[in-house]
């Protein structure tokens, strides 16, 4: 059985509220980042037509054309322009390109990285929300940085002006019986909570980017705010 856009959207929608109810939290605490990096650009914009603003892709060489396409181009009103989200390894030497075009940077996970940030968002001057990736399943195929070292990484990332830390971001590994990821997004929830507990400051540091198709109900219930959704929202496209 195939499934069009909007019946996706509509299927999703229905296990993201379920997953609110079971875990006590409002459905409004809950931000889908639709995932886009394997479909077209028309089903970009057929995904912006259905309400979803937020999107995310990994790569700048895959994102470029539609980025250019969409909010380079005078066709969307602002209101209805898409809030681009990097979801992604950065390298260094691409961040010229990506910074003062995705709002969101979701794998900060080193200092010069960091660096390389806040000297471009500087030249533009503006601020770039980030969340920190953290490796927290501990799988050599992920990136991040390791737990016991978030919290003096914080620490140095507020001498970066253009940086503003917003939330930590993990990947669980892909699990067939999604239950098994709990501990990690658990284990994310709980850095976090800490990092609160640590602060001699206002802590900006409140949002859990967690969770992506096979596991994001259990992301949910485990404390997400933002879910990174591809094939089961969009879909996925052959090449």
């Amino acid at each position: 059985m195939s499934f069009t856009l909007e019946n996706r959207i509509e299927l999703v929608e229905e296990r993201i509220k379920k997953a609110c109810e079971r875990a006590g939290r409002s459905r409004d605490e809950v931000q889908i980042i639709a995932v886009t990096k394997y479909v077209s650009l028309d089903t970009t914009k057929a995904a912006l037509g259905q309400g979803l603003l937020h999107l995310g892709e990994n790569r700048w060489q895959d994102a470029q054309a539609k980025w250019e396409a969409i909010s380079g181009s005078d066709d969307l009103a602002a209101e209805d322009q898409p809030i681009w989200h990097f979801i992604g390894s950065l390298q260094t030497n691409k961040v010229k390109d990506v910074i003062g075009k995705f709002t969101y940077m979701h794998s900060l996970d080193r200092l010069s990285l960091a660096e390389a940030i806040n000297k471009r968002a500087s030249q533009l001057g503006i601020i770039v929300p980030c969340f920190i990736q953290v490796n927290v399943s501990g799988e050599d195929s992920k990136q991040g940085i390791n737990p016991d070292e978030l919290f003096p990484f914080v620490e140095q990332l507020a001498k970066f002006n253009s940086i503003k830390p917003i939330g930590l971001m993990t990947m669980a590994p892909y699990e067939a019986e999604p239950e098994q990821t709990r501990p990690v997004f658990r284990a994310l929830r709980e850095l976090r909570d800490e990092l609160e507990r640590r602060s001699e400051h206002p802590n900006t540091i409140t949002q859990l980017s967690m969770g992506m198709s096979n596991d994001f109900e259990v992301a949910i219930e485990e404390g997400a705010t933002w879910i990174r959704l591809g094939t089961i929202l969009v879909g996925k496209e052959e090449e």
